[in-house]
């Protein structure tokens, strides 16, 4: 006897599809006994069709909720042995039924049968055959995006779910299992009706030779409900994580609560890469809306806990493997990458072609020649290209010679204006975070803005400190030659359709990136200087957005610009000075020569914008800088006071310091600069260059003028990066001269110039690496003792309060102090101490305990967090004979004898250094977070493109 089938078509505002589903189930070559339909007070003519089709609707209210609407037909549908469940907008093919009845005959023990969804109305395009869920909620359907039905997939097989759309379910299983779960309105009640049968020991099969046709109205967005209101995304993400915490494993569901919330965090700076604001917000609703309400989860999980009769890991089995999310990740990463790389070669394609259509020239053609010759490199493989381009090969024995230039960074380094770094990443993080640091004798001076992004480069590499630190120092010539290469190859496109011939592209690479090293930054411990001229190029190359005719990606190049910028004034403050100084310019420039083309805020807004948004992204440092009187950290490099000395001679050969090399490369350089003015096809371009070089030197005079007193030192304005930026110029300067000289050919007279430069050029960049190589690494490594014994350091480690007072220097020449806590000062701490000025109240008590001492003076030295105090070698007589007779003190022995030291009777005050909490820094700190994310995410391309694509 055949069984019986009861057909449940559920509808809502369904009219468009309405005709076609009908026409479809009553084309069936087996068709159902019964069709039973439920309409929730459509506002279309949907009953009106149902009526006429099949007779009496049943009908419910606009906020019935889908499984509400299958249990109220179910009432309707007789003694029927299967429920064959239809949405409006699903048709089946004629067979469809009749399949599904014969897979089921053929396994008794199915219990849930699904068709093969395919897209409608494409009609080729598979939506679903079967469906299961991952961890982190995604539904999986094991079908590539797109993916054409070829019948590839037509095997009948167990799966976890089946789309309600055609699903065919025992009567009696649908019962058992009451039906959909009512926490689900409209999305989720497949996947979490699967789970739970899965677990009652019920069977499901997908079965491809049923074909249902869907068009996923609701999905799409085609149909809203008021169960599915303005926010798909949001109801089906919270279906989705509501259906992973009620149908969990009870001992996974602790780790299953942290990860989907870390899981959330993570979708969400996807969309807001993607501009997706919408979907950002919903992720977090849903998260907000399950985790507010814990009853509602441990309700429905109790229910199930009655249902289940099978071990949860026969089910698991049906699940998604738990790998599939982190392929999907690498996937996103993937396509955010392509995404990105797309867009720079289409900016690329465009300015040359602009270029190429100022000129009046056509793109060439290539000629069979090339032709071959590209078959046969294409053939001989990339290894034959690459050793029989001699550029290539120079540039990888530039790199690799850098590397072991920078032998003395690998590992812990330290040395001239370079503290030693931290122990961990955490350590970063925490002077970032706190507003109140335990320094000296306690201070609110904010953290240099470099140590976040230290801490988030540490993090990256494990938690590595001083791995951070290296990547930097180690790889600061092959990043600064990467960068430069870039920026001079979009600069030569400007320039010429054809652009800069590579043996010339490698040239100002190569001379550009030994910047950092030959001028003395690298060896003086100025990392901040080396990390600012790594930057420069990108800056520059992100800046040239702005002469982008298309508006919307001039904005663009304005919070890519603000990031870069805003990077490289965390570490040298005063790119900043110099970023205003030319953006002023420009914009005054424009003023005076377009003022009609000025009049568009697109044109003069990016630059401005960019400029005006680096405070913003540094607000913790900058803002709380100016608050707490410490302003001169505007104008310092990072590292320790005081600044390095850089006078006219300094700035114009490019030297800081006595740690760079030999004067004379820097006088080639500007000779190299000067006659590049020479020829008349690049001289406007090297004119420009110039006026950033004249620019770049006024500053310099300006803050030079600038001399505080930090420290107990007087020291001026930190001007590394004003060194790097003017070498920079004359480097760029030479390149456009060069270009011009082989443009305008080399007859007559050029071709003297050119043999008298030639020597000059080649030794700029071979000079300066050799010396380099060969051992030009100035104060890096140098290790001075500051004669502490070991155990008071180990002691100071135990607690902030547990501080070693140093005293050096006699009462008849002058003496100083400064008191060390924890490991001592590390960096990222320097310009903190620095800025933090002096304690009077401690100053006062040293110089009353020197000059006479008394106990009472040094009762006063706990409450300041005092517990040593060290006269390191060579000790003062005088002084050492006035503290030992004081009570109070008892001396303390030191390795080296010349060092003179004494411990406090009494026990220091451990909330010696407790300082009230800084409200304004934390509100700061995320104003600078949401800041960046905002800029981020305005930097991104927009993903309108990308959810297209998805849709289609």
């Amino acid at each position: 006897m055949s069984p019986s089938v009861a057909a449940l078509v559920v509808s809502h505002d369904g009219a468009r599809w309405l005709p076609t589903v009908i026409d479809g189930i009553k084309a069936q070559t087996r068709p159902p006994d019964r069709v039973v339909s439920v309409d929730t007070t459509s506002r279309d003519e949907s009953p009106a069709l149902l009526a006429e089709a099949f007779g009496d609707v049943v009908t419910a209210t606009g906020s019935t909720s889908f499984p509400a609407a299958v249990r109220l037909g179910l009432e309707h549908v007789g003694d029927s042995d299967w429920i064959w469940i239809l949405h409006d907008d699903s048709t089946p093919a004629p067979d469809a039924l009749a399949e599904l009845l014969a897979a089921a005959a053929a396994d008794p023990d199915a219990d849930v049968l699904g068709p093969k969804l395919r897209e409608w109305p494409s009609l080729r395009r598979l939506l679903e055959l079967g469906v299961t869920i991952s961890g982190t909620g995604r539904r999986e359907t094991g079908l590539e995006r797109g993916e054409y039905d070829q019948g590839q997939h037509d095997e009948v097989r167990t799966v976890l779910a089946v789309n309600t759309a055609g699903m065919l379910v025992r009567r009696e299983a649908l019962e058992a299992l009451h039906g959909f779960d009512s926490q689900l309105p409209i999305f989720g009640n497949d996947i979490d009706f699967g789970w739970r049968a899965a677990s009652a020991g019920y069977k499901t099969i997908v079965v491809p030779q049923a074909v249902v046709f869907h068009a996923e109205a609701a999905h799409r967005g085609a149909r809203r409900t008021p169960l599915t209101g303005r926010h798909t995304h949001y109801q089906e993400r919270r279906a989705a994580l509501y259906t992973l915490l009620v149908n969990s494993r009870a001992r996974t569901l602790p780790f299953q609560l942290v990860r989907l919330g870390f899981g959330t965090l993570l979708r969400m700076i996807g969309f807001l890469l993607l501009r997706s604001v919408g979907e950002a917000l919903d992720e977090l609703a849903a998260l907000v809306s399950l985790y507010s309400s814990p009853r509602e989860i441990l309700s429905a999980r109790k229910t199930r806990q009655g249902q289940l009769q099978v071990p949860p890991a026969e089910v698991r089995r049906l699940l998604a493997p738990r790998w599939l999310p982190y392929r999907h990740g690498l996937d996103f990463l993937s396509d955010l990458a392509a995404a990105a790389t797309n867009q720079a070669a289409d900016v690329a394609e465009r300015r040359r072609a602009a270029a190429l259509a100022e000129s009046g020239q056509a793109p060439r053609r290539p000629r069979e020649e090339d032709d071959d010759e590209a078959l046969l490199t294409e053939e001989s493989g990339w290894l034959v290209r690459y050793l029989t381009n001699p550029v290539a090969v120079m540039v990888t024995v530039v790199v690799v010679l850098a590397v072991i230039g920078a032998r003395d960074a690998f590992g812990a380094v330290s040395g001239g204006a370079l503290s030693p770094v931290p122990a961990d990443a955490a350590d970063w993080w925490r002077l970032h975070v706190e507003g109140w640091h335990p320094l000296a004798q306690g201070t609110a001076i904010p953290a240099p803005p470099y140590v976040v992004v230290m801490a988030v480069l540490s993090s990256v590499l494990l938690g590595s400190t001083s791995a951070a630190l290296s990547f930097v120092l180690v790889l600061a010539v092959p990043l600064s030659l990467w960068g430069a290469w870039r920026l001079l190859r979009v600069v030569g496109r400007l320039v010429h359709p054809s652009g800069f011939p590579t043996w010339l592209l490698a040239w100002g690479a190569i001379a550009y990136a030994l910047v950092p090293v030959v001028s003395g930054a690298w060896g003086e411990g100025r990392f901040g200087v080396v990390a600012s001229a790594v930057l420069l190029p990108w800056l520059a190359h992100a800046g040239l957005g702005f002469a982008d005719p298309d508006p919307d990606r001039r904005w663009r190049a304005t919070w890519r610009s603000a990031l870069v910028f805003a990077l490289g004034a965390a570490f040298a403050p005063v790119i900043w000075w110099w970023g205003l100084s030319l953006a002023a310019l420009l914009v005054a420039a424009g003023f005076v020569i377009a003022p009609r083309a000025m009049r568009d805020r697109s044109v003069w807004g990016p630059p401005a914008a960019a400029v005006a948004t680096v405070p913003v992204l540094l607000a913790p440092w900058w803002i709380s800088l100016v608050v707490r009187g410490g302003w001169p950290g505007l104008f310092f490099d990072a590292g320790a006071v005081p600044m390095s000395t850089v006078g006219a001679r300094e700035l114009l050969l490019g030297r800081m310091g006595d740690s760079g090399a030999p004067e004379w490369l820097g006088l080639l350089l500007v000779v190299l600069a000067l006659l590049a003015l020479l020829p008349s096809r690049t001289r406007i371009w090297v004119l420009v260059c110039w006026v950033v070089a004249l620019v770049t030197a006024l500053l310099a005079v300006l803050l030079g003028m600038l001399e505080v007193t930090v420290s107990a030192a007087i020291t001026g304005a930190g001007l590394g990066f004003l060194v790097v930026a003017l070498q920079a110029t004359f480097v760029v300067a030479t390149v456009l001269g060069t270009h011009g000289f082989v443009l305008g050919g080399l007859g007559s007279w050029r071709r003297v110039v050119a043999a008298l430069v030639a020597i000059p050029a080649v030794a700029v960049p071979a000079v300066g690496l050799a010396w380099f190589v060969i051992g030009g690494h100035g104060h890096l490594r140098d290790v001075t003792d500051d004669g502490i014994p070991e155990y008071m350091v180990q002691e100071a480690m135990t607690g902030e309060a547990h501080g070693i007072l140093v005293l050096r220097g006699d009462v008849a020449d002058g003496l100083t102090y400064t008191v060390i806590r924890d490991d001592g000062t590390t960096l990222g701490e320097d310009e903190i101490l620095a800025l933090a000025g002096e304690d009077e109240q401690l100053t006062e008590d040293v110089a009353a305990m020197v000059a006479a001492p008394s106990p009472e003076v040094v009762a006063d030295l706990p409450g300041h967090g005092i517990e040593y105090v060290v006269l390191p070698a060579p000790a003062a007589g005088s002084v050492a004979a006035s503290l030992d007779a004081t009570q109070g003190l008892t001396q303390a022995s030191a390795e080296d004898r010349s060092t003179r030291a004494w411990q406090v009777d009494q026990p220091v005050d451990e909330d010696a250094l407790a300082g009230p909490p800084v409200w304004l820094h934390t509100v700061l700190v995320v104003v600078q977070g949401l800041a960046v994310l905002v800029v981020v995410v305005l930097a991104f391309p927009t993903s309108q493109r990308r959810r297209r694509e998805v849709e289609a």
